[in-house]
């Protein structure tokens, strides 16, 4: 199928030829001077009455929520293996249920089109919801082989949602699914993928002992033609490009109206520094994922460049998995060796290939989607843990160059500003310092300031969402907090507030969100997002309207990238959300219903 022409207000290809153009236009012109002469002056749209004009006010702090869909509804158990016959396990029922269900499966097929249609049904009609995110797994599209490309399971999700009155964000997931938090499914890359890092195994990222991770292509490859003569930008451009061609009409009805961008493993622009598959456990320090031969050779070069060539990779003085920053001499507080010459040498190459990666696939998403009206969009992962410590170990092992004196989030917020504006998408809003053990020294909620404030002062949009399921009050309150930072504006009465995110995902829809007592809170959750107001379709109403997407600005020099690295305070946040939805009183009802709940079902 031919590419639509690029770089109109349609994704779809419009000619008009200029002799058409000529005649059409004298027709419009005399019809006009018809029109002047006859019809009276337009009249002044009517006065808002004081109802509504509240009304547009509180719409200025609205913010929109999406409910992420599950993966797939493979188990490594049968669910018919569970059988409740009790109270006790029918409550278990519950939330094996939620682990149950499934969207596209591994066979690219959408699963129980029915039961999903009725749940999306309650997530609109019940809690009022703007949309949903749906991973649109490169393992399952192009599974067959390169370039053939099927999207039918897809296109039926989307019409489904369509249907039921949902937006969506589709997340382009060039990453394999399984290994990390949440992960219960196995979606792996594509077969043929796979066959080349079975030949060549350093197209995978891989760590200091040679372990080999096979959830994303190394950076490394990102231009090199290993895959049938392609490089991995190449197959991810290709990739874009046939979502666009065949999803025309649900990009031109405005239903798609984000893509997320997949840079890394889980979709995030970072390193797969700690992977549970490799016997991660929070909350170790991870390990440097530099270790193929592709990226040892570029180091080099890099090093020998700089008149270094003695300089290596860190090795085993970065310690291992589970390790704290204390273990080891590379992230050591007194003396370490991320202090050194060589090892801020090192730093500084790590984060920037990973930069240089953001940017590279971005700039192929822009072109891919060039005149859609929709965002671009990238996530960054909230690594929260070790943020006390000086040396920030696990966003250091994992690409974030965030050390004191050293904003390491700013940068990104750079990158993704060049490609009209990309959002940056940030997680553990739901996260609380006072929830975390001591020991891991983590700090999520400065971690999200810092994120977010990076994206504002680089003029970019920030959206954010929860990094874990999250069902209670007090989750649903950070993020509140999280997404108006300093509450409705001005002063509560309405009007834009000083700074507000662009989007909230919840993750993620199950059957155990959907039960009573969670459900409840779920939905005075989502009314309190959209400031006390109704569902809005009209995204222009609440100060987010859709244009064509504009092609990418010039190329930036990664030292212009890096002077973003100079650290600014973050901006002020309140302690607490002015949006609540309750606090102790309310998660005792909710605790009283729920043992009503537990006696008669």
């Amino acid at each position: 199928m031919d590419m639509p022409e690029q770089g109109g207000v349609s994704c779809s290809s419009s000619v008009a030829a200029d002799s058409q153009k000529t005649v059409a236009s004298l027709r419009v012109r005399a019809i006009a001077a018809e029109s002047e002469q006859a019809s009276p002056l337009p009249e002044p749209p009517p006065l808002l009455t004081e109802e509504e004009e509240e009304e547009e006010k509180m719409l200025a702090n609205y913010v929109p929520v999406y409910v992420m869909l599950p993966v797939s509804s493979e188990l490594t158990q049968s669910p018919q293996a569970f059988v409740p016959t009790d109270r006790v396990e029918r409550r278990r029922a519950v939330a094996w249920r939620g682990v149950q269900l499934g969207v596209v499966t591994a066979e690219n097929e959408l699963e129980d089109a029915a039961g999903l249609r009725a749940r999306l049904r309650r997530l609109r009609r019940e809690a009022g919801v703007d949309g949903v995110m749906a991973d649109v797994w490169w393992g399952i599209v192009e599974g067959a082989g390169p370039a053939r490309y099927e999207w039918r399971a897809y296109r039926e999700l989307f019409r489904v949602a369509q249907e039921e009155g949902l937006k969506v964000q589709a997340i382009m997931s060039f990453h394999a699914c399984g290994g990390n938090v949440g992960d219960a499914v196995a979606i792996p890359l594509p077969r043929w993928v796979r066959d080349v890092g079975d030949a060549d195994p350093d197209v995978y990222y891989t760590s200091p002992g040679g372990a080999r991770n096979h959830e994303y292509l190394t950076i490394g490859v990102d231009n090199r033609p290993l895959f049938h003569g392609r490089t991995a930008i190449q197959l991810y451009a290709d990739f874009m490009k046939s979502f666009r061609e065949n999803m025309a009409d649900f990009l031109d009805s405005g239903l798609i109206v984000d893509i997320e961008v997949g840079l890394g493993p889980a979709g995030e622009l970072r390193y797969p520094s700690y992977p549970e598959s490799q016997g991660w456990e929070f909350p170790g320090i991870g390990q440097f994922q530099c270790y193929d031969k592709y990226l040892e050779e570029d180091f080099r070069a890099a090093a020998t460049e700089a008149g270094h060539p003695e300089w290596e990779l860190p090795g085993d003085a970065a310690g291992e998995y589970n390790d704290t920053p204390e273990d080891t001499r590379f992230f050591a507080a007194d003396g370490g060796t991320y202090l050194t010459e060589a090892g801020r040498f090192f730093l500084t190459w790590y984060s920037s290939k990973l930069l240089e990666h953001g940017d590279r696939v971005l700039d192929e998403a822009n072109m891919a989607f060039l005149g859609c009206s929709l965002k671009l969009a990238a996530k960054v992962s909230g690594i929260h843990w070790w943020y006390r410590h000086p040396s920030h170990a696990a966003e250091l092992a994992a690409g974030y160059y965030n050390v004191p004196g050293r904003d390491g989030y700013r940068p990104v917020a750079r990158m993704l500003a060049r490609h009209d504006g990309a959002v940056l998408n940030f997680t553990c809003a739901e996260m609380r310092d006072s929830e975390q053990p001591p020991e891991a020294m983590s700090s999520p909620e400065r971690l999200v300031r810092q994120a977010l404030s990076a994206a504002w002062r680089e003029g970019v949009e920030a959206a954010c969402e929860n990094a874990l399921s999250r069902h209670d009050r007090r989750g649903y309150n950070q993020m509140l907090l999280n997404a108006r930072p300093n509450g409705v504006g001005p002063a509560g009465g309405g009007g834009a507030p000083p700074r507000r995110v662009a989007a909230v995902t919840y993750l993620r829809l199950s059957d155990e969100l959907l039960t009573a007592t969670n459900f409840r809170a779920f939905k005075a959750f989502v009314r309190k997002m959209h400031a006390d107001q109704d569902c809005c379709p009209d995204t222009a109403r609440y100060g987010r309207p859709m244009r064509p997407l504009e092609r990418s600005g010039p190329e930036v020099a990664i030292e212009r990238l890096l002077d973003a690295t100079a650290p600014e305070p973050p901006y002020p946040f309140d302690g607490e959300t002015d949006m609540s939805v309750g606090g102790g009183l309310a998660e005792l009802i909710d605790w009283v219903f729920d043992k009503v709940e537990w006696i008669f079902c």
